[in-house]
Protein backbone atom coordinates (compact mmCIF):
# COMPACT_ATOMS: atom_id res chain seq x y z
CA UNK A 1 0.00 0.00 0.00
CA UNK A 2 2.51 2.19 1.05
CA UNK A 3 5.23 1.36 -2.08
CA UNK A 4 1.58 2.42 -4.56
CA UNK A 5 1.39 5.52 -2.97
CA UNK A 6 4.87 6.33 -3.25
CA UNK A 7 4.40 6.01 -6.97
CA UNK A 8 1.87 8.28 -7.70
CA UNK A 9 3.51 10.45 -5.88
CA UNK A 10 6.49 9.82 -8.01
CA UNK A 11 4.43 10.21 -10.98
CA UNK A 12 2.62 13.61 -10.06
CA UNK A 13 5.70 15.35 -9.05
CA UNK A 14 9.21 13.32 -10.35
CA UNK A 15 10.90 14.03 -13.24
CA UNK A 16 7.85 11.98 -15.35
CA UNK A 17 5.45 14.00 -13.75
CA UNK A 18 3.35 16.59 -16.59
CA UNK A 19 4.59 19.70 -17.26
CA UNK A 20 2.76 23.12 -15.70
CA UNK A 21 2.88 26.40 -17.82
CA UNK A 22 2.83 29.57 -15.16
CA UNK A 23 0.56 32.18 -16.82
CA UNK A 24 -0.01 35.62 -15.55
CA UNK A 25 -3.65 36.48 -15.56
CA UNK A 26 -4.54 39.70 -17.46
CA UNK A 27 -7.82 41.54 -16.96
CA UNK A 28 -10.79 41.43 -20.06
CA UNK A 29 -10.28 45.35 -20.56
CA UNK A 30 -6.98 45.81 -20.57
CA UNK A 31 -6.75 43.03 -23.50
CA UNK A 32 -10.00 45.19 -25.15
CA UNK A 33 -7.93 48.26 -24.25
CA UNK A 34 -4.33 47.05 -25.74
CA UNK A 35 -7.00 45.61 -29.77
CA UNK A 36 -8.41 49.52 -30.05
CA UNK A 37 -4.53 51.09 -29.69
CA UNK A 38 -3.53 48.61 -31.98
CA UNK A 39 -6.30 49.55 -34.02
CA UNK A 40 -5.73 53.35 -33.96
CA UNK A 41 -2.17 52.89 -34.59
CA UNK A 42 -3.06 50.57 -37.43
CA UNK A 43 -5.50 53.10 -39.14
CA UNK A 44 -3.13 55.67 -38.69
CA UNK A 45 -0.74 53.49 -40.65
CA UNK A 46 -2.86 53.18 -43.68
CA UNK A 47 -3.97 57.43 -43.34
CA UNK A 48 -0.27 58.28 -43.73
CA UNK A 49 0.54 55.09 -46.20
CA UNK A 50 -2.56 56.60 -48.26
CA UNK A 51 -1.62 60.37 -48.04
CA UNK A 52 2.31 59.46 -48.66
CA UNK A 53 1.13 57.14 -51.56
CA UNK A 54 -0.96 60.64 -53.47
CA UNK A 55 1.72 62.95 -52.55
CA UNK A 56 4.26 60.06 -54.48
CA UNK A 57 2.07 60.24 -57.16
CA UNK A 58 1.80 64.14 -57.55
CA UNK A 59 -1.22 65.03 -55.61
CA UNK A 60 -1.19 67.39 -52.69
CA UNK A 61 -4.35 68.09 -50.67
CA UNK A 62 -3.15 71.16 -49.42
CA UNK A 63 -2.63 72.63 -53.08
CA UNK A 64 -6.06 71.39 -54.39
CA UNK A 65 -7.99 72.83 -51.46
CA UNK A 66 -6.42 76.58 -52.84
CA UNK A 67 -7.49 75.19 -56.45
CA UNK A 68 -10.97 74.64 -55.15
CA UNK A 69 -10.69 78.01 -52.81
CA UNK A 70 -9.52 80.05 -56.03
CA UNK A 71 -12.57 78.39 -58.11
CA UNK A 72 -14.80 79.57 -56.04
CA UNK A 73 -13.29 83.15 -55.70
CA UNK A 74 -13.58 82.95 -59.96
CA UNK A 75 -17.23 81.71 -59.65
CA UNK A 76 -17.98 84.58 -57.56
CA UNK A 77 -16.45 86.73 -59.41
CA UNK A 78 -18.01 85.64 -62.98
CA UNK A 79 -21.09 85.65 -61.07
CA UNK A 80 -20.97 89.02 -59.88
CA UNK A 81 -19.96 90.06 -63.76
CA UNK A 82 -22.71 87.81 -64.83
CA UNK A 83 -25.08 90.02 -62.45
CA UNK A 84 -23.76 93.28 -63.49
CA UNK A 85 -24.34 93.01 -67.09
CA UNK A 86 -27.93 91.34 -66.99
CA UNK A 87 -28.75 95.18 -65.10
CA UNK A 88 -26.86 96.91 -67.79
CA UNK A 89 -28.50 94.84 -70.13
CA UNK A 90 -31.69 95.38 -69.05
CA UNK A 91 -31.33 99.14 -68.59
CA UNK A 92 -30.29 99.01 -72.10
CA UNK A 93 -33.68 96.97 -73.46
CA UNK A 94 -35.53 99.49 -71.45
CA UNK A 95 -34.24 102.65 -72.90
CA UNK A 96 -34.50 101.21 -76.78
CA UNK A 97 -37.80 100.60 -75.68
CA UNK A 98 -38.44 103.89 -74.33
CA UNK A 99 -36.52 105.28 -77.86
CA UNK A 100 -38.87 102.73 -80.23
CA UNK A 101 -41.80 104.44 -78.20
CA UNK A 102 -41.34 107.44 -79.06
CA UNK A 103 -40.00 107.59 -82.50
CA UNK A 104 -43.20 105.30 -83.19
CA UNK A 105 -45.13 108.19 -81.55
CA UNK A 106 -43.14 110.68 -83.42
CA UNK A 107 -43.65 108.82 -86.59
CA UNK A 108 -47.81 108.34 -85.91
CA UNK A 109 -47.65 112.10 -85.65
CA UNK A 110 -45.53 112.93 -89.07
CA UNK A 111 -48.22 110.61 -90.69
CA UNK A 112 -50.69 112.75 -89.01
CA UNK A 113 -49.56 115.78 -89.66
CA UNK A 114 -48.78 114.81 -93.56
CA UNK A 115 -52.41 113.49 -93.83
CA UNK A 116 -53.78 117.30 -92.66
CA UNK A 117 -51.23 119.18 -94.49
CA UNK A 118 -52.45 117.18 -98.08
CA UNK A 119 -56.26 117.71 -96.28
CA UNK A 120 -55.03 121.31 -95.90
CA UNK A 121 -53.46 121.54 -99.57
CA UNK A 122 -56.89 120.11 -101.02
CA UNK A 123 -59.12 122.05 -99.03
CA UNK A 124 -57.14 125.43 -100.27
CA UNK A 125 -57.14 124.51 -103.87
CA UNK A 126 -61.43 123.77 -103.66
CA UNK A 127 -61.27 126.89 -102.13
CA UNK A 128 -59.32 128.68 -104.34
CA UNK A 129 -61.69 126.82 -107.65
CA UNK A 130 -64.98 128.30 -105.48
CA UNK A 131 -63.68 131.71 -105.26
CA UNK A 132 -62.20 131.66 -109.13
CA UNK A 133 -65.48 130.78 -110.09
CA UNK A 134 -68.45 133.30 -111.31
CA UNK A 135 -70.72 133.88 -109.08
CA UNK A 136 -73.59 134.27 -111.07
CA UNK A 137 -73.51 130.35 -112.07
CA UNK A 138 -72.17 128.82 -108.82
CA UNK A 139 -74.74 127.63 -106.58
CA UNK A 140 -75.36 129.41 -102.88
CA UNK A 141 -73.64 126.98 -101.09
CA UNK A 142 -71.61 124.17 -102.23
CA UNK A 143 -70.32 120.56 -100.19
CA UNK A 144 -66.83 119.67 -100.49
CA UNK A 145 -64.67 116.82 -99.65
CA UNK A 146 -67.41 114.94 -97.87
CA UNK A 147 -66.26 111.57 -96.04
CA UNK A 148 -67.16 108.92 -93.47
CA UNK A 149 -64.84 106.31 -92.31
CA UNK A 150 -65.14 103.67 -89.33
CA UNK A 151 -62.92 104.04 -86.04
CA UNK A 152 -61.27 101.62 -84.69
CA UNK A 153 -63.85 101.40 -81.71
CA UNK A 154 -67.08 99.44 -83.06
CA UNK A 155 -69.78 100.99 -84.47
CA UNK A 156 -68.03 104.71 -84.49
CA UNK A 157 -67.33 106.71 -87.49
CA UNK A 158 -66.26 109.89 -88.15
CA UNK A 159 -67.09 112.09 -90.97
CA UNK A 160 -65.65 115.54 -91.93
CA UNK A 161 -66.50 117.85 -95.14
CA UNK A 162 -66.34 121.44 -96.02
CA UNK A 163 -69.30 124.18 -96.52
CA UNK A 164 -68.40 126.72 -99.04
CA UNK A 165 -70.06 129.66 -99.95
CA UNK A 166 -69.67 131.72 -103.36
CA UNK A 167 -67.54 135.11 -103.63
CA UNK A 168 -70.81 136.61 -104.45
CA UNK A 169 -72.92 136.01 -101.27
CA UNK A 170 -73.89 138.81 -99.27
CA UNK A 171 -73.19 138.61 -95.26
CA UNK A 172 -72.52 136.18 -93.05
CA UNK A 173 -74.20 132.49 -93.82
CA UNK A 174 -76.21 131.16 -90.55
CA UNK A 175 -77.73 127.89 -90.29
CA UNK A 176 -77.08 124.39 -89.54
CA UNK A 177 -76.63 120.57 -91.01
CA UNK A 178 -77.67 117.06 -90.32
CA UNK A 179 -77.07 113.83 -90.57
CA UNK A 180 -79.12 110.73 -92.47
CA UNK A 181 -77.67 107.69 -91.88
CA UNK A 182 -79.26 104.54 -93.87
CA UNK A 183 -78.01 101.64 -90.77
CA UNK A 184 -78.64 97.54 -91.92
CA UNK A 185 -79.59 95.95 -89.16
CA UNK A 186 -81.38 92.30 -88.67
CA UNK A 187 -82.36 92.32 -92.90
CA UNK A 188 -83.77 95.53 -92.29
CA UNK A 189 -82.93 99.20 -93.39
CA UNK A 190 -82.81 101.99 -90.65
CA UNK A 191 -82.87 105.70 -91.43
CA UNK A 192 -80.94 107.57 -88.38
CA UNK A 193 -81.48 111.27 -88.41
CA UNK A 194 -78.66 113.02 -86.39
CA UNK A 195 -78.42 114.82 -84.80
CA UNK A 196 -81.82 113.25 -82.30
CA UNK A 197 -84.57 115.43 -81.61
CA UNK A 198 -84.85 117.18 -78.30
CA UNK A 199 -81.47 117.16 -77.63
CA UNK A 200 -80.21 121.04 -77.53
CA UNK A 201 -76.85 120.27 -76.59
CA UNK A 202 -76.32 118.26 -79.76
CA UNK A 203 -78.29 120.44 -81.60
CA UNK A 204 -76.42 123.18 -81.29
CA UNK A 205 -73.26 121.27 -82.19
CA UNK A 206 -74.63 121.02 -85.46
CA UNK A 207 -74.64 125.04 -86.02
CA UNK A 208 -73.05 126.58 -89.13
CA UNK A 209 -71.88 130.30 -89.29
CA UNK A 210 -69.45 131.46 -91.83
CA UNK A 211 -68.14 134.10 -94.34
CA UNK A 212 -66.41 132.26 -96.70
CA UNK A 213 -66.24 128.71 -96.32
CA UNK A 214 -66.45 126.25 -92.64
CA UNK A 215 -64.48 122.63 -92.18
CA UNK A 216 -67.12 120.60 -90.03
CA UNK A 217 -66.06 117.26 -88.79
CA UNK A 218 -67.29 114.78 -86.28
CA UNK A 219 -68.57 111.38 -84.92
CA UNK A 220 -71.00 109.75 -84.62
CA UNK A 221 -72.04 105.85 -82.80
CA UNK A 222 -74.54 103.15 -84.28
CA UNK A 223 -75.21 99.89 -82.89
CA UNK A 224 -71.41 97.79 -83.21
CA UNK A 225 -73.64 94.82 -84.84
CA UNK A 226 -75.15 97.45 -87.29
CA UNK A 227 -73.40 98.10 -90.64
CA UNK A 228 -73.75 101.97 -91.95
CA UNK A 229 -74.85 101.35 -96.18
CA UNK A 230 -74.13 105.38 -96.73
CA UNK A 231 -74.61 108.95 -94.79
CA UNK A 232 -75.93 112.12 -96.06
CA UNK A 233 -75.33 115.58 -94.63
CA UNK A 234 -78.24 118.19 -95.67
CA UNK A 235 -77.18 122.16 -94.66
CA UNK A 236 -80.25 124.26 -94.03
CA UNK A 237 -80.44 127.97 -93.73
CA UNK A 238 -81.96 129.63 -90.29
CA UNK A 239 -85.50 130.31 -91.17
CA UNK A 240 -85.42 127.59 -93.75
CA UNK A 241 -86.96 123.92 -93.60
CA UNK A 242 -85.51 123.53 -96.94
CA UNK A 243 -82.41 122.24 -97.50
CA UNK A 244 -79.85 124.87 -99.72
CA UNK A 245 -76.77 121.67 -100.11
CA UNK A 246 -76.77 117.69 -99.97
CA UNK A 247 -74.33 115.21 -100.29
CA UNK A 248 -74.04 111.61 -99.84
CA UNK A 249 -70.93 109.58 -99.28
CA UNK A 250 -71.61 105.56 -99.64
CA UNK A 251 -69.74 103.70 -97.11
CA UNK A 252 -68.65 100.26 -98.79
Amino acid sequence: MNALRLWKLRQRFGIAAPRVAVRTHVPWYLRWLALVLLLACSAALAAWMYDAGRRYAGFDRSEADREIAGLKRDLAASREELERLGKLANAAESKISIERTAQQNLARQVRALEGENARLREELAVFERTLSADPKTSPPLAIQRFKVQPELLPGEYRYHLLVLAPGGRAGDFQGRYELLVSVAQDGRNVMMALPEAGSAGTQQEFRLAFKRFQRIEGTFRVNPAARVESVQVRIYESGSGQSRATQTAKLG
